[in-house]
C-alpha cells in the first residue's frame, strides 16, 4: 500500500503543478495581453507612443472603464446590465437640457448623475422586487426605455452646451493627463474599497458565490442585489458626464454597443459570468484592451466594420475563456479533494 501511494503522490503532485500553472497564467492573462498589444502596436505604427495618441487613447478609454466598475459589481453577484450604454446617452442629454433650463454646473452634475441612480434604482426594484427570473430582462427593458427616451427628449438631434465643470471633467487635462482618466481612478479606487475593506465587498462575493447559502447566512441578499445596480446606474452617469464633457452636448445616440463592451472587458478581466469572481483592476485593465485594439485599429486604418467584427469576437474569445477557466478550476479542486 506503501509503494502504490508513494507512486501516486508524484503523478497526482505533477497534474497538480500544471493546472496551477495554467490557472496562473489565465489569470495573468489581461495585463499580459495588454502589454503584448502595446507592444505589438508599437512595432506596426510610430505613432502609438506619441503623446497625443496616448492622451487620446486614455479620454477614450475612460468612460468604457467606468461603466466597466459598475458591471463589475452587477456580474459579481450573478447578473448582467445590459442598459448602461444608453444610460450614457440619456445622462449626456438630461445634462444638457438641464444646463439650458436650469443653469449651474453643480445643477447639472447632480441631474446626471441622479438620471444614472434612478434608472439603476428602477432595474433593481423591477429585477428584486419584481422576482424577474434574470436581471437580462428589466436592463434590456431599460435599455430600449432610456434609448427612446433620449431621442424623445433631444428630437434625435445633438443637445449643445454643458457647464465649464463637465467640459473640464471630459475634455481638461492636469499635468498632461486628462482629468476623466483621473476621475475614473478615484472611481476605482473607491470601488475597490467597497469590494475589500467592506463587509458590504464581503456580501456581494457571498451572494455571486451561491445566493442561497448567503441567505442562510443572515445576508440580506436583496438589499445587495439592489445595492450592485445603484452602483451600475452612477458609473454609467459618470461615463455620460464624461462623454458630454468630450463634445460639449448632448448625444441621444451616445454610448452604443457601449453595454457589450463594458460586459466583455469585464470577463476579460477575469471575472466569471456565473458570478463570485472577479477585481475592479481586472475590469478596468480589460476596459484599456478594448481601448487599445479600437485605437490601434484606427492608427491602422481599418475599416470600422472590422472593428465591428473584432468586438464580436472578442467578446466569444472572453465568454470562452470564462469556462475554460471554470473547468479548469473545478479539475484542480476535484484533485485536491482526492489528495
Amino acid at each position: 500500500m506503501t509503494a502504490v501511494s508513494e507512486r501516486q503522490t508524484p503523478s497526482l503532485t505533477t497534474s497538480d503543478g500544471g493546472l496551477r500553472i495554467v490557472l496562473r497564467a489565465i489569470q495573468t492573462g489581461p495585463p499580459l495581453i495588454l502589454v503584448v498589444l502595446c507592444a505589438v502596436l508599437t512595432l506596426l505604427t510610430p505613432f502609438f507612443l506619441t503623446g497625443n495618441n496616448l492622451k487620446n487613447l486614455l479620454v477614450q478609454v475612460a468612460p468604457l472603464a467606468a461603466i466597466a466598475i459598475g458591471q463589475l459589481f452587477v456580474i459579481l453577484v450573478g447578473g448582467i446590465d445590459l442598459s448602461v450604454g444608453s444610460l450614457i446617452a440619456l445622462t449626456t442629454v438630461i445634462g444638457s437640457l438641464a444646463f439650458q433650463h436650469i443653469g449651474g454646473g453643480f445643477v447639472t452634475l447632480v441631474a446626471m448623475l441622479l438620471t444614472g441612480l434612478a434608472a439603476g434604482l428602477i432595474n433593481a426594484v423591477l429585477y428584486v422586487k419584481g422576482r424577474m427570473p434574470h436581471s437580462f430582462i428589466p436592463t434590456l427593458a431599460m435599455l430600449n426605455a432610456a434609448s427612446g427616451l433620449a431621442l424623445l427628449l433631444s428630437d434625435g438631434q445633438p443637445t449643445p452646451g454643458m457647464p465649464g465643470i463637465v467640459t473640464t471633467i471630459g475634455g481638461s487635462d492636469v499635468g498632461g493627463i486628462p482629468v476623466a482618466i483621473i476621475v475614473v481612478a478615484a472611481l476605482a479606487g473607491a470601488a475597490a474599497l467597497l469590494a475589500r475593506k467592506l463587509r458590504w465587498g464581503r456580501w456581494v462575493y457571498e451572494v455571486g458565490g451561491d445566493r442561497e447559502a448567503a441567505r442562510r447566512l443572515g445576508i440580506p441578499v436583496d438589499r445587495v442585489v439592489m445595492s450592485v445596480f445603484l452602483i451600475s446606474g452612477f458609473c454609467a452617469s459618470v461615463a455620460g458626464i464624461i462623454t458630454a464633457g468630450r463634445v460639449d452636448a448632448g448625444y441621444p445616440t451616445a454610448g452604443q454597443l457601449q453595454e457589450l463592451a463594458s460586459i466583455s472587458a469585464v470577463i476579460i478581466g477575469g471575472a466569471s459570468f456565473w458570478g463570485g469572481r472577479g477585481t475592479v483592476s481586472g475590469a478596468v485593465c480589460g476596459a484599456f484592451i478594448f481601448g487599445v485594439i479600437n485605437n490601434g485599429l484606427n492608427l491602422l486604418n481599418v475599416s470600422i466594420y472590422w472593428q465591428l467584427i473584432a468586438i464580436g469576437v472578442i467578446v466569444v474569445v472572453a465568454v470562452e475563456l470564462d469556462v475554460v477557466r471554470r473547468k479548469l478550476e473545478e479539475r484542480f479542486r476535484t484533485m485536491q479533494a482526492g489528495r
